[in-house]
């Protein structure tokens, strides 16, 4: 069924709320069962509509899906992170091109010369990975709402990961995740959140 802009309003149901948000978490243990690459592509395609500034779109995304290429991996993965690398299917690697203004005249045609407003180095990379963090937030949602889990982790040593994966000098790793079907073990009990009141304002 095409989609209907008319009932772009129309909220998505509990059920898909608990999938997406509510019932999801965050998972250090998965299953064998295979995430084939059509499923890989098409997570892909969902998480580039995600907005980003001057449609920049600076994530890049390497995904791990064999014992070998995830054993390239795991020695830059920080204490128990290896061995969650090692079990889950598939290891992504989400990194930050600071050099994504060189697509711009494609990424954002109606405005010619874009990429001119990134000239200064600081605030390019400060915008890339503003925007690269962004789109990994739009991947995991994306990842949930196709069935699958998700495992992100900070803990790994960036350089290593960057000497072994990325030569070219402009690509920094940003995060990697563990994504298949996740199981139970190892499951924390869900943590607290913080309040509205907390966390929020309304002015």
């Amino acid at each position: 069924m095409a989609y209907d802009p008319s009932t772009r309003d129309v909220a998505l149901d509990e059920t898909a709320l608990a999938q997406l948000f509510t019932e999801a978490r965050t998972r250090n243990d998965f299953s064998d069962r295979p995430v084939p690459e059509a499923l890989l592509r098409k997570l892909y395609d969902l998480t580039k509509f995600g907005p980003t500034a001057v449609n920049s779109t600076p994530a890049r995304f390497i995904f791990l899906t064999t014992p070998e290429a995830r054993a390239r991996l795991s020695p830059f993965m920080s204490g128990s992170n290896q061995a969650k690398t090692l079990k889950a299917p598939v290891n992504v690697i989400i990194a930050t091109d600071n050099a994504f203004h060189e697509h711009l005249d494609y990424l954002f045609p109606h405005a010619p010369g874009a990429k001119n407003w990134f000239a200064d180095e600081a605030a390019r990379k400060e915008g890339a990975f503003r925007n690269a963090s962004l789109q990994g937030g739009y991947f995991m949602i994306a990842a949930r709402a196709l069935g699958l889990d998700v495992g992100p982790m900070s803990g790994f040593d960036a350089a290593g990961v960057k000497a072994e994966f990325f030569p070219e000098p402009n690509v920094e790793p940003n995060f990697i995740l563990n994504l298949g079907y996740g199981t139970d073990v190892n499951l924390f009990p869900r943590s607290p959140r913080l309040a509205f009141e907390d966390a929020a304002k309304i002015l």
